[in-house]
Order: structure tokens, then C-alpha cells, then sequence
């Protein structure tokens, strides 16, 4: 598995992926204001445009089988994860975890922050197996829906 950075170019490809890999949470969750599923493809440009967002697909065998998207303003503040998502045929392998892992090997291992759905306790798991704590900060978006914020140090 690697990280191949993702450039202005690739806007297309990646804002296609992420709608595909997100329908079925914004489906179950309709969290239309902040699913990635419901991104527009401009938003994707503006992100790829920003001197502080590193978007990566995650590759395995020349086949895409994710991204995750690096938010590192390299000023000592907390880089952020924001969105990362395997393609369904493709979860439960452990791509999202050495995804993490390598985006840290990237961007250095401390400092980090991110923010999942409460309610996907699978998400949750994975977050704090690599040693990331929940903050005490929520958010609830809807009656199905809490936001978590985590922290790494």
C-alpha cells in the first residue's frame, strides 16, 4: 500500500470516488451539510488549490482503493484528517489503517486531530487502536448523527 499525492488534476477522479464511497453513510445518516458524499466537485478544487491540503489516493497494486485528504499547515498546529474512505469492496483489509500510518510517517507522528461519526463504532475503534482519544467534544447533527472529535498526541 502507498500514498500517491493527488494534484488539481485528479479533482474529478477523487470527488467521484468520495460520492460513491460516502452514499450509503449520507444515505442512512442524511447529513447533507457536512457528508463528503454531498461535496460539489468545485469544493474538491478549492481543497486541491489550498497550500495546506495534501489529498492522497491510497494505492495497492496500482489499483486506487481510497484517498485521504492531509490538512497540514506546517505551523506546528494539529494536522487534521479530513475525509479519509476506502471504497467499499475494499474495507476491512486494513487500507484505512496503514493509510494512517503512512500519512504520519509523511507528516510526522504527533499532533494530529480528526472527527468521526459517533454512531460508527467501527470508525471509532480504528481511530483509538492507533491512539487517537476522544477529546470530550461532540456534536450532534441530527437524531441519528453525533460527530466525535479525537486528538492525537
Amino acid at each position: 500500500m502507498e500514498l500517491r499525492r493527488a494534484t488539481l488534476k485528479d479533482a474529478h477522479t477523487i470527488w467521484q470516488l468520495q460520492l460513491e464511497a460516502f452514499a450509503d453513510l449520507l444515505d442512512k445518516y442524511q447529513d447533507y451539510d457536512i457528508s463528503p458524499g454531498n461535496e460539489t466537485i468545485d469544493r474538491i478544487e478549492e481543497k486541491l488549490k489550498q497550500p495546506y491540503t495534501y489529498f492522497y489516493y491510497i494505492v495497492d497494486e496500482n489499483k486506487i482503493v481510497g484517498a485521504v485528504r492531509i490538512v497540514d499547515l506546517k505551523d506546528g498546529s494539529r494536522k487534521r484528517v479530513s475525509p479519509i474512505f476506502v471504497m467499499k469492496e475494499y474495507r476491512n483489509k486494513g487500507y484505512a489503517q496503514s493509510a494512517m500510518i503512512e500519512a504520519e510517517h509523511i507528516h510526522g507522528r504527533q499532533n494530529w486531530k480528526l472527527d468521526t461519526i459517533l454512531q460508527e463504532t467501527g470508525n471509532c475503534y480504528l481511530y483509538e487502536k492507533l491512539g487517537y482519544r476522544k477529546t470530550g467534544k461532540i456534536k450532534i447533527i441530527n437524531d441519528k448523527m453525533t460527530i466525535v472529535y479525537f486528538e492525537k498526541n
